[in-house]
């Protein structure tokens, strides 16, 4: 679209309605309505706009103030005879500058699980996303989940040609279940090309808040509008093997201090996010190590390196993610289900092999660690929580997990790891060890405790996870993980 301004004005007196585009904005002033009588808002927020029998219609995502949520937004106007031809014209550019390069009128799959976090998800969809969706013009079939695995099962025989995305409205758990109905399917491969999207609506929602951010991820209508809006965006998987059996993990392994805050809070629902803190205060005062060794396959062990590198990463991923828009043609807009990077059309339709399994722990760029240890937390993705950065340095396609094991220190200093944790404190710290790895190994000493995989419960015994670089894929508006971190000024 050219970056000249373009303005129609439809009706008359004072129930005129006025509109100004320009390259980034859609301006609208309407005197007769009192409650918004002027709207600006970015042409990423606009989700439909054109002429149906002689009536302009125009639907937006606005903010009454900075702070406020999106609200949804229906403009409508009748156009004379001799004004349709304007009208059209400037509905078609509305649409060019609000879609650009991007497929409109998504085919979904959506999922709602009601008993997700406080359990206002079915209320909420129904209030507040269903109406952005159906705006969009999407085209929608929703699943209330109604017992464990069910949206496992149904994703293991989805069919592939039906859908653009599938969305889940919960917490991370039916995350997990997706995933692991992706490896499931007769074609993985191709399964795991079409993007998940989360609206958070379950306690922790860490994958939607390293999509979104810290603060847009507080507003369910923008985890919508990354829905209609965003781009494919590839990330890594893992596979998790433990007795004989392969299962998918999308996010965290966990065993120690942070399972039992984890899996041991789950009674604590209704409490939201604080329900960890609380957890986390708990298990400090227990003060219990967690019995086992891990041999990991380590990449990189130098925590400054792997901040540069991650800042390096995400300059490049960002700006690829920018030229996206410029470089397809309008009427040629990207595919969300088009192969990974590096595949084409040929690539193969099953799982990744396996590469490490039958490596041994002695062999060259393993390490082995066996001592009082807090916990172990292995993941991809920044933020596990709204209030804990815990891998910073998480870059969603590196081909590698981030593993952290945490010291056993005095409860003191141990408590002194919530100071901070929302924006990634622990990290710098000498007692919390951080590596890049290609896998890793975990041999527990007893089978009493709680052993976490995405936030689903697993037996407390021996497992290895390794990584599957670009297997899976999500939407997203910036094209990287969003986190705010900085680090330290170096010392002289």
């Amino acid at each position: 679209m050219s970056n000249a301004t373009k303005q129609l004005s439809l009706g008359t007196g004072d129930h005129a309605s006025k509109f100004k585009l320009d390259a980034d904005n859609l301006f609208i002033e309407r005197d007769a309505d009192k409650k918004w009588p002027k709207v600006n808002v970015p042409t990423q927020n606009v989700l439909w706009a054109g002429i149906d029998k002689g009536t302009f219609e125009l639907s937006v995502l606005a903010k009454k103030k900075p702070t406020s949520p999106l609200s949804l937004i229906h403009v409508t106007g009748a156009v004379a005879d001799a004004d349709k031809a304007a009208a059209t014209a400037f509905a078609d550019a509305i649409m060019a500058a609000a879609y650009p390069a991007l497929p409109r009128q998504r085919r979904l799959k959506i999922f709602v699980n009601p008993k997700s976090g406080p359990g206002k998800s079915v209320a909420l969809y129904r209030k507040r996303i269903e109406p952005i969706f159906r705006a969009a013009k999407c085209q929608i079939d929703v699943t209330f989940t109604s017992r464990g695995k069910e949206a496992q099962e149904i994703a293991a025989k989805l069919p592939l040609d039906k859908y653009d995305v599938v969305v889940l409205m919960s917490g991370d758990g039916l995350l997990h279940e997706v995933a692991n109905g992706y490896a499931m399917h007769a074609e993985p491969a191709k399964a795991f090309r079409i993007p998940f999207a989360p609206i958070p609506s379950g306690s922790g929602n860490g994958l939607a808040i390293n999509l979104l951010g810290l603060n847009d991820a507080k507003d369910i209508s923008m985890a919508a509008l990354n829905v209609i809006k965003g781009r494919p965006m590839d990330i890594d998987l893992f596979s998790f093997v433990q007795g004989g059996k392969r299962h998918i993990s999308f996010m965290s392994q966990s065993m120690g201090l942070i399972a039992d805050v984890d899996l041991g809070t789950d009674p604590l629902r209704f409490m939201g996010s604080q329900r960890f803190i609380v957890g986390f205060i708990y298990e400090v005062i227990r003060h219990k190590c967690a019995p086992f060794k891990v041999h990991i396959k380590v990449a990189q062990s130098d925590k400054r390196k792997m901040v540069e590198d991650m800042f390096a990463a995400r300059a490049q991923a960002q700006a690829e993610f920018a030229a996206l828009a410029s470089a397809a043609a309008p009427d040629a807009p990207i595919a969300l289900t088009s192969p990974a990077e590096g595949q084409g059309e040929g690539a193969a339709t099953g799982l990744p092999e396996l590469k490490y399994a039958n490596e041994s722990a002695d062999g060259e760029g393993w390490v082995t660690i066996d001592g009082p240890l807090m916990y172990l937390f292995a993941g991809k993705g920044p933020y596990v929580g709204p209030d804990l950065l815990h891998f910073p340095a998480s870059i969603p396609t590196d081909g590698l997990i981030d593993v952290t094991l945490q010291e056993r220190k005095g409860r003191i200093a141990m408590l002194k790891l919530i100071d901070g944790a929302e924006r990634g404190g622990h990290y710098w710290l000498d007692s919390t060890k951080y590596y890049k790895a290609y896998a890793y190994r975990v041999e527990p000493y007893t089978n009493k405790g709680w052993l976490s995989i995405d936030g689903e419960v697993f037996p407390l015994e021996p497992f290895q996870v390794e990584v599957h670089q670009r297997l899976g894929r999500v939407l997203s508006m910036h094209g990287f993980f969003q986190l705010e971190f900085d680090a330290p000024p170096v010392k002289l």
